[in-house]
Parts: C-alpha cells; structure tokens; sequence
C-alpha cells in the first residue's frame, strides 16, 4: 500500500470511517508503526489498542502495555498481568485487580495459593 493509500484511510478515519480505522490499524501493525496505531488508539479505535497490547506483550514492552492501559484497553490490561505473574510481580498484579482486572484477580489468587 502506498503512501498516498494510508492518507486516504487516515481522512477517512478522521470523517469517522472505522472500517478505514481498522484497516490502517491492521496495516501499521504489520508494519509495526506504533506512533500510527497510537493515533488510532486516540481517535478511539479498540482494534488498534487490541494490536499493540499484542504486540507490546510479545516483546515485553510494558511501556507500551502501561500506555495502554492509561487509555482504557483492556487486552492490555490482561496481557500486562500475564507478564507480571511470569515476573513474580505481586504488586503489579494487586495493582491491576484493584482496577477491576479479573485476569490479574485470578492470577493473584493462583500466585498466593502457590505460596502457601
């Protein structure tokens, strides 16, 4: 897809077209164009967040995973406390229940019952 292509699809996500969203969103995370999926995930695009949380969480980028979650995607909430149980990280995980994370409750409980 050229350049001109991906102009076409951001106006057209800028007009509010979220099958232009999707698509672009599709196309820069094959490219791993993570500042273009950032503006999707602020256009309000959730196929975009879903795609980098996948992303970040296969390269271990909590950064990214942290950003995300600041922005209400939930995929990532899930893939940061997979990461944090594979770490032991405890606080993380309580971190993420308290916000309402089952994924995170869930693995809590699995890590404490370990424990004991």
């Amino acid at each position: 897809m050229t350049g001109t292509d991906r102009a076409v699809l951001r106006q057209l996500v800028e007009d509010g077209n979220e099958e232009a969203a999707d698509r672009l969103a599709h196309l820069a995370a094959a490219d791993g164009d993570v500042e273009t999926l950032k503006y999707l995930i602020d256009a309000g695009n959730q196929s975009a967040g879903d795609l980098l949380a996948k992303r970040a969480a296969e390269k271990g980028d909590l950064e990214t995973l942290e950003y995300l979650i600041d922005n209400g995607i939930m995929s990532a909430v899930d893939q940061r406390a997979t990461i944090a149980s594979e770490m032991g990280d405890a606080a993380t995980l309580q971190r993420l229940a308290e916000e309402g994370s089952e994924v995170a409750r869930a693995l809590l409980t699995r890590t404490i019952s370990d424990t004991e």
